[in-house]
């Protein structure tokens, strides 16, 4: 019965600790995946070079972008930009409308910004 006793005291010692150590943390969630950031770098240096300086400036911009918008925001923005290069009805409604003309907007607002810092 005293090892239990001493088990389940070591136990909530463990997550009281543990607990306490998370709440100080000031940690911001990063919720763009590592696939998303790489493909964004790569097509970044590809338009600038392919050079080293051209990777720390697009790690540059990536990295401004994303304390600027969330992951969803930026996904949507690209999917906005990729699908209205459609020739079809899809593509005129995303070149047409206005919801996803502010999505793109704002994008390519931080895109700039970026580039102003980065670059």
């Amino acid at each position: 019965m005293l090892r239990i006793k001493i088990i389940l005291s070591a136990v909530f010692l463990t997550f009281t600790t543990y607990a306490m150590a998370t709440d100080s943390c000031d940690c911001k969630t990063d919720d763009f995946p590592t696939v998303a950031i790489a493909d964004y770098v790569l097509g970044c240096m590809a338009a600038n070079g392919n050079s080293v300086e051209s990777l720390h400036q697009c790690s540059c911009s990536v990295d401004f972008i994303k304390s600027k918008m969330s992951y969803a925001e930026f996904e949507e923005a690209q999917t906005i930009m990729q699908v209205q290069l459609d020739r079809g009805q899809r593509g005129i409604f995303f070149r047409d409308s206005h919801w996803a003309k502010e999505r793109v907007k704002t994008l390519q607002k931080y895109q700039a910004e970026s580039t102003l810092l980065c670059f």
